[in-house]
């Protein structure tokens, strides 16, 4: 999707554990610091659809995996309408950089609660998000399993 980056992450394994890299302001990919949060999902939930008017949204899962969706409703976007699906976590530790006007969203999945950082490009401000509900028809995405 245009504007979208997908950047594989760094981890440092030995026998006392690991050390996971998110983001550092060093990377080609960095912005600004604005908050880094964390949100954490049982198995199953969906949290969706948001829409950042002006914030970019670096997305890493730090534990459990996630199915993030992507659709793009940018007006002069020449990927406007087109739907994404990034699954990340233990699996697959890469940053998901989501500009502003596309909605984005995840569903948990896997066998633990999903903890998915957000370093975002400004501090949260309840004005700056549109939020539509996760199954609302205005966006063509089936949350459920697909088998096959």
């Amino acid at each position: 999707m245009d504007g979208v980056r997908i950047v594989p992450l760094r981890q440092i394994v030995d026998e006392r554990g690991k050390i996971m890299h998110m983001m550092k302001a060093t990377d080609p990919h960095f912005e600004k610091f604005g908050e880094i949060y964390f949100s954490c999902s049982w198995p199953g939930t969906v949290k969706a659809w948001h829409i950042h008017t002006r914030m970019t949204v670096n997305n890493a899962v730090i534990s459990g995996r996630a199915k993030l969706v992507l659709y793009d409703l940018r007006e002069t976007s020449p990927t406007r309408g087109e739907l994404q699906e990034i699954f990340l976590g233990e699996d697959n530790h890469v940053l998901v950089q989501i500009p502003p006007g596309i909605a984005n969203g995840y569903k948990a999945y896997g066998d633990k609660m999903v903890i998915l950082a957000n370093c975002a490009t400004i501090a949260h401000e309840p004005d700056e998000m549109r939020r539509i509900p996760p199954f609302d028809p205005s966006i063509p995405y089936d949350w459920s399993l697909r088998h096959g």
